[in-house]
């Protein structure tokens, strides 16, 4: 099968809270097909965004880092960068799974910067 052929093999329905929907302000697609969708997500110090979720895995490229904290709608924490020891260097790359509904909050001092590169199927058929 050629690559123009190929279709994804899981639905792309978005889920109710997706980033685009639920936090425009602080997600912008830079590229969308049925493959991906490619979103600059960005986060000012001390700015948090409003619950929202990420229904596909994603490949992470860092532009700006700061120290953030993830909580789960009912406010518990999922993840501290900070406690964590999380600071990966401008430029590297990351793998993220799938994010239930969540919000973030800047806790750093600099911009949180990261685009995301979110990959909408499984996989594709072989040729």
């Amino acid at each position: 099968m050629e690559n123009s052929e190929r279709t994804p093999k899981q639905e792309n329905a978005l889920h109710a809270l997706d980033a685009m929907a639920a936090a425009p302000d602080h997600h912008k697609v830079l590229l969308e097909n049925e493959f991906v969708r490619v979103l600059d997500t960005h986060l000012g110090p001390g700015e948090q965004t409003p619950i929202h979720a990420h229904q596909w895995p994603a490949v992470l490229y860092v532009i700006g880092w700061s120290d953030f904290v993830r909580y789960d709608p009912e406010g518990r924490v999922l993840v501290d960068s900070k406690a964590k020891g999380m600071a990966p260097a401008l430029g590297a790359s990351l793998w993220a799974a799938p994010l239930q509904p969540h919000y973030v909050r800047n806790v750093g001092d600099c911009e949180l910067r990261i685009i995301a590169v979110e990959l909408k199927q499984a996989h594709v058929d072989a040729a």
